[in-house]
């Protein structure tokens, strides 16, 4: 029988995967060729009847596997529909605290130096994004929900920052799902402790952005290593508990 650290309760499908499936089939049958600008956000939600949240759920999705690119105020476009090649981290290779563990180890190897860099690169348009991803973070938080698509958008936004496009693209082969609780914490309202520790996350993005904006490479480097590491520890503490009661 499987301790808590070995499985993971599969979820039922949302709708943002759904709308997921049907965009990229219409990328990979080319209805929308590479280059084409998606529909409005609004056009979405009336032709698949679901609600802003999905259809941006979804296109975070998509730039996480690659498919789409959003132009910072102009628009998101079709990126193509992605070689099966690339380097990549399936669902199946993090079903469990240990591969959820592996890959904060790899994300603390790339992001940390990644910070640094963008530090020393980042433009006004880098803050700006920066900040819109911790804006609707927050926002998240005030209305009691948990802010994974936000959480990756602003870790994607730092990959950005480097002006590195190798950094962009291992991040976005990432998607969503190195985000730990994405995987791994229930799919249920957040309760005071949740929230509580959702709010030191939220701190410590900020202390990340701080770092940037003053161009300060090192605290840079500095606070994304304490903030991986601090959720790293977390999930070793948990598998930790699955053993003991196991």
């Amino acid at each position: 029988m499987n301790s808590p650290a070995d499985s993971v309760q599969r979820r039922p499908r949302t709708l943002a995967h759904e709308l997921v499936d049907s965009l990229g089939d219409r990328i990979r049958d080319g209805r929308l060729a590479p280059g084409v600008k998606l529909p409005t956000e609004a056009a979405f939600m009336a032709e698949f009847r679901v609600s802003r949240t999905v259809v941006r759920e979804a296109i975070s999705k998509l730039q996480a596997a690659g498919l789409v690119e959003t132009r910072h105020g102009i628009g998101t476009f079709v990126v193509g529909p992605g070689d099966g090649s690339t380097f990549r981290i399936g669902r199946e290779q993090l079903a469990t605290l240990r591969d959820v563990i592996a890959m904060l180890e790899l994300r603390i190897g790339v992001e940390v130096e990644a910070a640094g860099l963008a530090a020393n690169r980042r433009t006004p348009e880098d803050l700006a994004t920066m900040r819109e991803a911790l804006d609707a973070f927050s926002a998240a938080l005030e209305a009691g929900r948990d802010a994974v698509s936000a959480d990756f958008q602003f870790h994607l936004q730092i990959m950005r920052a480097t002006h590195n496009r190798h950094y962009t693209n291992l991040m976005m082969s990432l998607g969503t799902m190195m985000i730990p609780r994405a995987r791994l914490d229930p799919a249920t309202a957040a309760d005071e402790a949740r929230l509580g520790y959702l709010r030191r996350v939220n701190a410590e993005h900020e202390s990340i952005y701080d770092a940037i904006a003053n161009r300060d490479a090192e605290a840079a480097r500095a606070a994304v290593r304490t903030h991986l590491a601090n959720s790293r520890e977390r999930r070793r503490r948990a598998a930790s508990l699955a053993h003991d009661d196991g």
